[in-house]
């Protein structure tokens, strides 16, 4: 990934909604070239998707908590079968620690989340964090080129 590929992927991340002709202005390159650079990097899985970012609390999901659960081994795939069968798990991942699997989801009510929980609980103890408020937002990583890090190395 050259200078230009690391810009392109920063754009991106800031709209996913950019213009083709806006990538190439802001890169300093043709259309068609920016346009092959963003097919390259979409087949290199570099960018796996665009997707809007949704304002759950607008559509009346107010309840946001991460959820650690205490998942066996042996009950990993029954697990990941039914958490990926509730559309209000945003996010699970495996993590260390005490508790295996972390969930992001989002709930109408606490009467909804209470019933999720207590559903999960068949695979393993549960701790719940409910989310009081958010100051960065989900978020992409801006990408630093190899050009800017070597120049700072200089310094």
């Amino acid at each position: 990934m050259d200078e230009i590929d690391t810009k392109i992927v920063n754009i991106i991340q800031e709209n996913g909604r950019v213009s083709i002709k806006q990538i190439a202005s802001e890169c300093f390159i043709s259309s068609p070239a920016a346009s092959v650079r963003l097919q390259n990097l979409e087949n290199q899985g570099l960018i796996k998707n665009y997707q809007a970012q949704i304002d759950y609390q607008k559509l009346g999901y107010l309840i946001k908590a991460y959820i650690h659960c205490a998942v066996n081994a042996k009950d990993k795939e029954a697990f990941y079968s039914f958490v990926g069968s509730v559309a209000n798990v945003l996010e699970c991942d495996c993590i260390t620690g005490d508790y295996s699997m972390q969930l992001k989801v989002v709930f109408k009510t606490t009467i909804e989340l209470d019933e999720f929980i207590n559903q999960l609980q068949r695979f393993g103890d549960t701790r719940t964090h409910i989310v009081f408020s958010t100051q960065v937002e989900s978020r992409g990583l801006i990408l630093e080129s190899e050009k800017n890090k070597l120049s700072e190395k200089v310094m």
